[in-house]
């Protein structure tokens, strides 16, 4: 279906910066609308069931997935995230914007179901400070550190298959440049056709 809001994905090694934009972002531009994925993986700081992620049993997720209730889910450094199929729906079919932010494997099953969806990758400036960033975030014992530096290798040659790219060096900048592609997208023509159909019908536009 075409639907009149836009789903826009992020998706970006762990210590990108991914989750720190996105947040940026929607403090910026109230228009775009969080999608709240389920995980089973356990709370980590300040974080609570139903903001952050809705936090999931085993026995609770393996439910969702046999009643067919995800767009997507994986698995991902051995917990399993999934993207609710009819929050998502909703939202975008009354003209919401909506930002998901996912791993790379989610984003390109999403973008095979919404065809209009925008990926956005987020990269390091290096791999010294991509090493630096998990480090500096004090969740994770060396042994995840190097576990997520190898599946950082793997998802960044991801980066091709997605529509724009940002290197995350300065955060004002890359900040600057997601709300640069939210805006841009908008002005779509076909963006534009889907949001304001009856503008476009009015003007005897196909």
């Amino acid at each position: 279906m075409d639907y009149p809001g836009n789903l826009f994905v992020v998706a970006a090694p762990s210590g990108a910066g991914k989750s720190s934009l996105v947040k940026a972002l929607m403090e910026l531009d109230s228009r775009i609308q969080p999608s709240v994925s389920h995980t089973t993986r356990p709370p980590r700081g300040q974080e609570k069931h139903g903001r952050e992620y809705f936090f999931l049993s085993s026995e609770e997720f393996d439910g969702m997935v046999l009643q067919d209730s995800f767009l997507e889910w994986a698995n991902v450094h051995g917990h399993r995230y999934g993207t609710s199929r009819q929050t998502i729906e909703e939202r975008i079919a009354h003209g919401g914007d909506v930002i998901l932010e996912i791993d790379f494997q989610g984003a390109l099953n999403i973008k095979r179901i919404f065809v209009n969806a925008v990926l956005i990758f987020i990269l390091p400036p290096s791999w010294e400070e991509l090493r630096a960033r998990l480090q500096r975030r004090g969740e994770d014992s060396p042994e995840i550190i190097e576990l997520r530096l190898e599946n950082a290798a793997i998802e960044m040659a991801q980066a091709r298959e997605f529509d724009f790219v940002i290197i995350n060096e300065l955060f004002e900048r890359a900040v600057f440049d997601l709300k640069t592609i939210v805006h841009a997208q908008r002005l779509k023509f076909s963006a534009q056709r889907r949001a304001r159909a009856e503008t476009f019908k009015a003007l005897h536009i196909p």
